[in-house]
């Protein structure tokens, strides 16, 4: 298997957005198996051939790789793609830097990938026993422990990501995640709070509200080295 085995669900020429301090490129790559109410991007879920090959996608890469510092991978779960860490060894061969995007999955598949990549942006969306109340697969909040406790030991440039939903998480919830996450070794911790663009629960979208008051932010902010609120 090579590079050209990827599935590429889609693609983003140009982005300052995700991938810290880089103008990059983003690679969408299709297929996810969990079912996350608040998925912005539900037509990446099935895993099926993507509508653009990857031999397209390194002939837009070639085009403006002087206009370019990086290609972050992002889904669907990139990681479940077999032919991942042959796309990222060519984008590297470029001289372009590699970006991955993360909802902490499959451990084995990571670990296979880590060495590849200079800065990981992941999620943790819950505390790991609540995993299930998000995902809707049962005891998913294990390969999420262990994805979080690989990438810290890395060393690798990172930020975790936390999305909220004021029907998953509640306040108290989040404050023990965060204190669970500094604990772990994460240094740089984002909230996002929950966007209904794209989502397809018509439920968490007529329920969407606050969930953290500012008290709350502050002390989660004091674990981190950098701490970001996203709004919707």
């Amino acid at each position: 298997m090579g590079a050209g085995a990827l599935r590429v669900g889609g693609v983003t020429a140009f982005t300052a957005t995700d991938f810290p301090g880089k103008l990059a490129a983003a690679v969408f790559i299709q297929g996810c198996p969990w079912r996350c109410g608040y998925c912005h991007n539900p037509h990446l879920q099935p895993r099926q051939s993507g509508p653009l090959a990857w031999a397209d996608v390194m002939a837009l890469l070639v085009r403006r790789a002087c206009l370019l510092d990086g290609v972050v991978f992002s889904g669907g779960e990139p990681t479940m793609d077999p032919a991942l860490p042959f796309a990222m060894a060519a984008v590297r061969q470029m001289g372009l830097a590699v970006g991955l995007h993360t909802a902490c999955i499959y451990p084995r598949q990571l670990k296979a990938v880590l060495p590849l990549v200079d800065w990981v942006g992941f999620d943790i969306k819950a505390p790991f026993a609540a995993y299930p109340r998000v995902t809707g697969v049962f005891d998913s909040g294990a390969p999420a422990r262990a994805c979080l406790e690989m990438i810290v030991d890395s060393g690798v440039a990172h930020e975790c990501r936390t999305t909220l939903h004021p029907a998953l998480l509640s306040e108290a919830e989040v404050e023990d995640l965060a204190e669970t996450l500094a604990g772990a070794g994460v240094r740089n911790y984002a909230i996002q709070t929950f966007r209904a663009q794209g989502c397809a629960d018509a439920g968490l979208n007529a329920t969407a509200g606050a969930v953290m008051g500012e008290a709350a932010l502050q002390r989660i902010g004091a674990r981190f080295d950098t701490f970001v609120l996203r709004p919707a």
